[in-house]
């Protein structure tokens, strides 16, 4: 799966790290301590569908000393950008080598990168050594079929964040909020690389799936809260769904084109996600 740019994740990623859920985000980083110190060794966590790093620059610093990351996504470009973003990111870098360490906040971080169809080969994935899988924004892309085959394969703590749900507000309202929202869900719910995807339903689907194979899940909801003060991001994102909805072909150009022209000076918009942690019983 391709499609999404650095500049596209660079510009969600300040509305993405505010809206995790603290609390669950408190229960894993806690889960990984008890790790650390009944183990004595770096945490490991695989990062799915990594983009450019925003899920470990959310996570690094709030976890324990030493930590082994592998990132793995399909794309080289947004594996380099990365590798790039997390050395800008970093204090100091130990080594940039196969295996890139970093020091953040006191913390030594190593981070193999993995380039890897997660379509066809999650289970492999899987079955590499860590603590915690983890993803963002990652699992309403993928269809029913694959979560299944992901729910049976996952043997260890699940950590994702911001799986959209779904559920847009705009403000001022328009006229055309509702049609532009079903188009786009429409929209959602096509092949992204990994066959027809589950879009909103996905939070769904996984928790019927992994409470059917004993897991403890715990939901809780992160949505996006986004002003004028981000202003760029709303134009982009205002953008990027009028674009999606072109695609679909289920409205006219007028009504998008309207529609767009009003939401690009939005003052505000909530969008709707859920992030999940579970963990085998």
């Amino acid at each position: 799966m391709t499609g999404f740019s650095a500049q596209w994740l660079a510009l969600r990623e300040p509305a993405d790290h505010r809206a995790r859920d603290r609390a669950l985000q408190n229960k894993v980083c806690e889960q990984l301590a008890n790790v650390a110190r009944a183990e004595q060794r770096a945490v490991r966590l695989i990062d799915l569908g990594c983009g450019s790093g925003s899920n470990l620059r959310a996570l690094a610093t709030s976890l324990p000393p030493q930590q082994h990351w592998t990132l793995v996504d399909y794309d080289p470009l947004l594996l380099a950008a990365a590798r790039a973003a997390l050395i800008d990111w970093a204090d100091q870098v130990i080594s940039d080598s196969a295996i890139l360490t970093l020091r953040k906040n006191n913390k030594t971080i190593e981070i193999e990168f993995a380039q890897v169809d997660l379509a066809r080969d999650i289970e492999r994935v899987l079955a590499w050594p860590a603590d915690v899988i983890t993803a963002a924004a990652f699992f309403d892309l993928v269809a029913e079929t694959w979560l299944v085959r992901f729910c049976q394969a996952l043997r260890t703590t699940l950590y994702t964040v911001l799986t959209y749900d779904g559920s847009e507000r705009w403000l001022p309202a328009h006229r055309a909020d509702a049609s532009i929202l079903k188009a786009f869900h429409a929209h959602q719910k096509t092949d992204k690389g990994f066959g027809v995807a589950a879009g909103p339903e996905a939070a769904t689907i996984m928790q019927r799936e992994l409470i059917a194979r004993g897991f403890q899940v715990a939901l809780a909801p992160s949505p996006w809260q986004i002003d004028q003060t981000e202003a760029t991001f709303i134009q982009a994102l205002a953008t990027g769904s009028a674009a999606a909805v072109r695609e679909t072909g289920l409205l006219s150009e007028q009504d998008v084109a309207q529609w767009l022209a009003a939401r690009i000076s939005a003052q505000h918009c909530t969008v709707g996600h859920w992030d999940i942690l579970a963990s085998p019983s």
